[in-house]
């Protein structure tokens, strides 16, 4: 037979009872009646209007109106790796894009990806990807260029991958990825370890050939030292921000100035 139940057992039970329905009465006071009567100055509403609308008798809410906005979303990069897109990129046949190429590209670039101006890349030997992403994310307006914008918008996906197939397939000496980059202690320290104190991977982590970074990180061992520069420092400005997951705005905003600059040496190098 089960245990008597004791008057100290109904004693406890009576305070438990006590104790449960108090948090209780307190939750819904809170509620539905001290935080309506707060908030219904801001939102000029009398306090029997508030309470009818936290209770739900009353449509709305009495938390204070947020303003109109018309701000509109930044530009993000909007590539798409496609099975058809990765079959052109890894294509054999570079000759659509070698014709593409020369009728659209060669004058800034110069035919074979050697462009001969310090503040325009170097694509001969670059990643096809990498080429392939900048050049829909102009196409996009996820990046913008008083030049390559109206090029890219005037050519097709295919085409764009085609051009990028065609440029990544030089393996010439002076191709991206086969300089030595220029000695310097401290920066090839911040290339190949990065700096753990202040958050930043090592640059090789992504940007080495066959690095197994993410596949819009492009090489920049034999690249032109004015053009790191100036994306490294609009990147670091918030100019250009098509870096998937802010991953190069992050970067550049710890890189002091100095280092921005003796970067773009040391990956410019020597042939």
């Amino acid at each position: 037979m089960p245990d008597p139940v004791t008057r100290e057992d109904r004693r406890w039970s009576l305070w438990a009872g006590v104790i449960v329905a108090g948090v209780l009465t307190f939750s819904l006071l809170v509620g539905f009646v001290v935080l309506p009567l707060a908030q219904a100055p801001n939102a000029n509403l009398d306090a029997w209007t508030a309470i009818c609308r936290a209770v739900g008798l009353q449509p709305g809410t009495p938390a204070q109106p947020q303003p109109p906005v018309s701000a509109t979303a930044a530009p993000v990069s909007q590539v798409r790796w496609t099975p058809a897109t990765l079959q052109i990129l890894d294509a054999a046949d570079l000759r659509p894009g070698a014709a593409l190429a020369s009728a659209v590209c060669a004058d800034c670039h110069g035919a074979e990806g050697f462009s001969t101006s310090a503040d325009v890349p170097q694509l001969a030997g670059q990643s096809a990807p990498v080429i392939y992403k900048q050049l829909t994310d102009y196409r996009s307006g996820a990046r913008a260029h008083p030049q390559m914008t109206d090029v890219a918008k005037a050519l097709t996906e295919v085409q764009l991958a085609q051009i990028a197939a065609y440029y990544a397939g030089y393996r010439k000496h002076d191709a991206l990825g086969r300089s030595q980059e220029l000695p310097s202690d401290p920066i090839a320290r911040l290339a190949h370890r990065g700096d753990p104190s202040r958050g930043l991977a090592p640059c090789e982590s992504c940007h080495a050939r066959a690095s197994g970074g993410p596949p819009e990180a492009p090489i920049l061992t034999g690249q032109r030292a004015d053009y790191l520069v100036s994306q490294m420092k609009a990147f670091k400005t918030g100019q250009r921000r098509n870096d998937v997951y802010r991953r190069m705005r992050d970067v550049a905003g710890a890189l002091t100035d100095d280092e921005i600059a003796r970067l773009g040496q040391f990956y410019q190098g020597v042939y």
